[in-house]
Parts: C-alpha cells; structure tokens; sequence
C-alpha cells in the first residue's frame, strides 16, 4: 500500500485487519473473559506464544484496535493504553525501575507527576530534578545506578521546552530508558521517535481524545531501545526478540499486576476522537498563537508563557521540533489585577482543571493543580502566584479574544 497522510491512516487504521460484519469502526468487545476450544490454545496464548486474549484486565479486541491506532501515530513498536495517562507514567515506571534505581527528571512537571515520583523515592528509587532545558543539567545528574531519564515535550503550566534532542544523544550514548511525555504536543506535532525516545507516554484523555468525555493513558515503545542491555527485564521475559522484552514486560507487570485497566467503551470514545486529532490541533495551535499575542500586548499583562511567541526561551528549539505550539500557554497579570476578577468575567471560557478539550478552559494554578507543592517549589519551576493557565479550544478566535478583552476591561 503507498504511504498515506496522518489523518488518512488514522481513520482507516480499524481496517488494517478485518472487522466483523463490516463495520467502519472496531465494535465494542465488553466481555471480560474469552473462551478457547482447546486448552493448548488457551496455554499458548497465556504464555504469550501466539496473540490472543485471556481476560479484560489486560487487553480486549476493543483496546487493542486504540493501542495499534496509537502505535500507528507515534511510528512506533508497541503501545500499552490504560485508565489514565498517569496511570500510563505508573505503570511503565512500576515495571522497568527496582529499589535502589535512580532516574533523572525535568523539574518542569506537571503536578501530579511530581507528586507520583516523590511517591517513587518513599520507596527506595530514587529521583533527580534539574533543568531539562539543557541536557548538560541533565547529564551532570546521572549517577551509576540511574536507568531512566523523563521529560515532557512542553512543560505544564510554563512551557519551558525540554532540549528534547540533545537528551536524546545523551540516552542513547549512555544505554538509558528516555521516556517523553508527548501530552501536549500529541503525535501530530511531534513524535519523540524523532529525538531518539525510548518511551513516548501520552494522555489520551487530552488531545487525541480531544472531547473531554473519556480518560486514557498509553505508553509506546518506539522500538528504538535494545532491551538487552536493560539489567531489570525479568528473566520470564528475556525470550525471543529482544525488541518485544520492554513492552511485554510494562503489560504484565505494570497493566495486568497494578490493573490500571481502560473499558473497551472508553477505548472506543478515545478511538473516535482520534480520528480529527489532527484538524483539531491545526485550529487549537491557530487560536492559541492569536490569544497569546493579544495578551502579550494587553496592557494588564505583565508576562506571557507560549512557545510561539517570539520572546519565549526557547522559540527556536519550538519552531525546529514541532509542527505547532499546541493549546496550553499562561500568563501572569500585573500587580493589582486580581486574577479571580479577571476569571470571573469570561463568558466562552470554563474555569476547569483539564487541558486537551475542544472548548477553552482556564484555572488559577498556584491555589489548585500547584496548591500541594507549596510556594518555594512553586517558585522554583517559575510558577508565579498570579499566575493563570489557559488549554485554548475550537471557538472561533475573534470569540476568544473578544472575551479576553471583555473580562480585562479594554
């Protein structure tokens, strides 16, 4: 078959295999159990020899159709889809680390990331934070019991740009597991096959499933790390090629033993929405470089935190990676502007906690989604007091800035 565009595969990926009945999209398989005629098929498929399914936790028909669409997305290997996109970061980080591990992570996190590897080091595995904005930080961090490094692509809520290629030269060189987080870029305007990640995680709940009516989470291997040089494959799954060891190895021990399990129903959703991914993310990435010129200007304004802008630190690095911005940029307001006033006054933006939907959403950060780090944790990933964030929709941008305008008072 000749090669095809991204939406074009996206929306034909179902029929790669046959459907039943000839349905368009892969039906939903709500069973929980699957039956053989043979008990030596059943054993072959338990044992992962032959592909099959033996019980819902850990894969159905359903699932599989959003892990292959995904795979297809990412130019990867594998992908393993589950619950949640942090249940997706849990999961791989549960399977592949041990105690007495260490792994390097960008300090520009979004929240409950951070909470969830602070869990990690309670536990005996241990977690660096520094500065991925340059690989040099992350370098001078490594230390002979480190296995893994962990960056987003463009960090929630300020939008520091990993030097996503730079760490991973520096992976690669030194046999590191490189797990990026492509949540807010999505697939469409980057894939981290391209800088050489080993795992690339998204939140399916986000952009590619786009509505804000379903969660998910996947992790995809992207076939690039040699498995064979990672000391914490265990023996059970060292069989066979190791390019399926890393995968095979996050689906039992992280989806099948913590079952983190995603409904076939909510596969289904997020399969659906996939499919206009990319026009959703060509409107998203135009209205968010219009509203975040329109801020910078605003009077009221003082700072503005968006890849696209010109000012931003790392506009460059932006513009040579990825194929947009995405959605998500902040802002602070200048003193004696009450954020809460400002918030208050929108009327075609939601005050909500998600990012990734079709309608615009807005939050105060310091108060929610950043309250339990406390303010020198906050400080130190440049998040200020004031400061509000924005996911930025669909609308119709003369709509959104029209708002905007409304609610500072122009």
């Amino acid at each position: 078959m000749s090669a095809r565009g991204f939406t074009t595969t996206t929306l034909h990926g179902d029929r790669a295999r046959p459907i039943e009945h000839g349905a368009t999209h892969k039906p939903v398989h709500n069973s929980a159990a699957f039956g053989f005629a043979d008990a030596r098929d059943l054993v072959e498929v338990f044992q992962g020899k032959r592909p099959g399914f033996v019980y819902g936790r850990q894969g159905t028909p359903t699932t599989m159709a959003l892990e292959e669409k995904i795979t297809r997305m990412e130019r990867g290997f594998q992908t393993i889809a589950v619950g949640s996109g942090m249940a997706a970061i849990a999961m791989a980080l549960f399977a592949l680390l041990r105690a007495g591990d260490h792994f390097v992570s960008s300090r520009f996190l979004f929240g409950n990331t951070t909470s969830l590897f602070e869990t990690f080091a309670r536990m005996g595995i241990e977690v660096s934070f520094v500065d991925a904005t340059e690989a040099a930080d992350v370098e001078a961090a490594l230390r002979p019991e480190t296995r893994l490094v962990f960056v987003e692509t463009i960090a929630n809520p300020c939008t520091q740009v990993a030097d996503l290629a730079g760490i991973g030269e520096l992976c690669r060189s030194r046999g590191l597991v490189y797990m990026v987080d492509n949540t807010v870029t999505s697939p469409y305007l980057f894939r981290p096959r391209d800088v050489g990640a080993s795992l690339a995680v998204n939140s399916l709940t986000k952009y590619i499933g786009g509505h804000g009516n379903a969660m998910g989470g996947a992790v995809t291997d992207t076939g690039l790390f040699d498995w064979s040089r990672y000391p914490n494959i265990d023996d059970l799954y060292r069989q066979g090629d190791p390019v399926v060891w890393g995968a095979a190895q996050i689906r039992k021990k992280g989806l099948r033993d913590a079952g983190a399990t995603l409904s076939p129903e909510t596969a289904h959703h997020l399969s659906i929405g996939a499919e206009t991914l990319a026009l959703r993310m060509e409107r998203v990435c135009a209205n968010a470089q219009a509203l975040a010129e329109f801020l910078a200007a605003h009077p009221k304004v003082a700072k503005v935190y968006y890849p696209g802008l010109p000012g931003h630190p790392q506009h460059a690095r932006a513009k040579a990676l990825f194929a947009g911005n995405s959605g998500i940029l902040s802002f602070e307001l200048k003193d004696g502007v009450d954020c809460f006033d400002v918030l208050g006054k929108l009327e075609n933006v939601i005050l909500s906690t998600n990012l990734g939907d079709n309608r615009t959403l807005a939050i105060p950060v310091a108060p929610t989604i950043y309250f339990e780090l406390g303010p020198e944790r906050r400080a130190s990933q440049g998040i200020a007091e004031s400061l509000i964030r924005l996911s930025v929709g669909i609308e119709d941008a003369g709509d959104l800035l029209a708002d905007f305008g409304r609610a500072l008072g122009d």
